[in-house]
């Protein structure tokens, strides 16, 4: 099949430009950007709208195996093709977490009869219990792209510098979470005086400046391919500046909630707003926001984190963190755009370009030779968020009932339609992935 898509405003992350121009796809990949057609294409003009490259959402939470009642491998399909999302990059922390060649075989077969990419990264220590590493080599020839053990950081300093040792030898990709664990055990809020007025145990913005400094002494001890999942406060980035300064191989990430939520907004006690690590101050916010505008931050994720009502339903401090994202991921940025904070270019670069890079996978650009994962989408579509019309099978999102703008009108994988109209829509791909 050839596609040619017309009409378009082209969003091009590697050349950070956003301009009209056309596109067109062949046998699954992009074969041209041009105006004319080739004889036999099936013609997609697009109104006018953004022509971009799909998200790559890093950082994501699917619940097979063992909790599949929050989110199975078909619905969190459904939602990352609602949202854009052409690629998932899963997190290991499953039930049991993927910390062996055959769990990640298993659920590599799973996400294979997807309509969506889906690639997972490994278990850095064996139950994520900070005592013994994982068979690195083996889970990376089964073909894990990174390796965490998430939130739970692993306090042993022994450990952890020899895994990142042993991964070095093998040019592997650690992937940390900053924060000091003595510190920030049982806090559900930021540290100073709103989390003190609400009595909502806390932890100091510092927690995760220690933690990354620790992090970072051992990159340069070890040389090791090393990536923060989430920077989430204003003091963590000069010591991000000062490893890169020092020609350390350090990339970082954020949530895309860190960068349009604040602690206030946790001021009904409302849970939906109960995240690890806590909401912080709106001077880190915006602080998170002019660094991803500068590309000090280079990587914007959701970190879709599925929980049902029963663990949230419960007081603030013990309700089970986090939230859904794949399906607001776009939504929600186009808030820094609307407000003048990021360029459509620079938000791609960081949710679609930067986590491909990174990560070695071919998608993430409009380049001939790419394989043609893509969205179109209106950024000024506005509408109210309703959490029950999520694809999710939980709906734990911090932006229901909220006012947003930006909406996907069309989803491609490997120049496949996916989502939208004239393409297959939800029924179909209900079908097609199975109860």
């Amino acid at each position: 099949m050839i596609l040619h898509f017309t009409n378009a405003r082209l969003i091009d992350p590697e050349a950070l430009t956003d301009g009209p121009g056309s596109l067109t796809v062949q046998d699954g990949v992009i074969s041209a950007q041009d105006d004319d057609a080739p004889a036999g294409a099936t013609v997609v003009d697009c109104g006018g709208r953004y022509l971009a490259p799909g998200i790559v959402d890093w950082g994501v939470k699917i619940g097979e195996p063992g909790e599949r009642h929050k989110e199975s491998m078909r619905s969190a399909a459904l939602s990352a093709l609602a949202g854009g999302v052409t690629t998932i990059v899963a997190r290991p922390d499953t039930l049991p977490p993927i910390d062996t060649p055959e769990s990640l075989e298993f659920v590599t077969r799973r996400a294979a009869e997807q309509p969506v990419r889906i690639r997972h990264q490994a278990a850095l220590t064996r139950g994520r219990e900070g005592r013994e590493m994982v068979e690195l080599g083996f889970l990376q020839d089964a073909g894990a792209v990174a390796f965490t053990d998430g939130v739970r950081v692993v306090e042993s300093t022994k450990l952890l510098a020899r895994c990142m040792t042993y991964a070095r030898g093998l040019g592997a990709l650690i992937v940390g979470h900053p924060q000091d664990a003595g510190l920030s055990r049982g806090a559900a809020a930021t540290g100073g005086k709103f989390a003190s007025l609400y009595g909502i145990p806390a932890v100091s913005p510092l927690a995760e400046r220690m933690g990354l400094e620790r992090d970072l002494a051992l990159v340069e001890a070890t040389g090791v391919r090393w990536h923060a999942d989430q920077i989430t406060t204003a003091a963590a980035l000069p010591v991000l500046d000062r490893a890169r300064a020092a020609g350390l191989d350090v990339t970082a990430g954020t949530s895309i909630h860190h960068l349009t939520l604040n602690e206030f907004d946790v001021g009904d006690y409302r849970t939906f707003f109960r995240l690890t690590p806590p909401l912080r101050s709106e001077d880190d916010r915006l602080a998170l926001v002019e660094a991803v505008a500068d590309g000090t931050i280079d990587v914007i994720g959701s970190f879709h984190t599925p929980q049902d009502e029963e663990v949230k339903r419960l007081p603030f401090e013990v309700a089970a963190p986090g939230a859904v994202g794949l399906e607001t991921l776009l939504p929600a940025a186009m808030r820094l755009f609307h407000q003048g904070g990021v360029s459509l270019p620079r938000l791609w670069r960081a949710m679609s370009l930067n986590p491909a890079d990174r990560l070695g996978l071919p998608g993430g650009r409009l380049a001939v030779g790419a394989p043609a994962d893509l969205v179109l989408f209106d950024p000024h579509a506005p509408f109210v968020l309703d959490r029950f019309t999520l694809r999710s099978k939980s709906k734990n999102t911090p932006f229901d009932g909220a006012r947003m703008e930006g909406r996907v009108l069309g989803t491609w994988v490997g120049g496949r339609q996916v989502y939208g109209r004239g393409g297959a829509d939800a029924a179909e791909v209900r079908a097609e992935v199975g109860a």
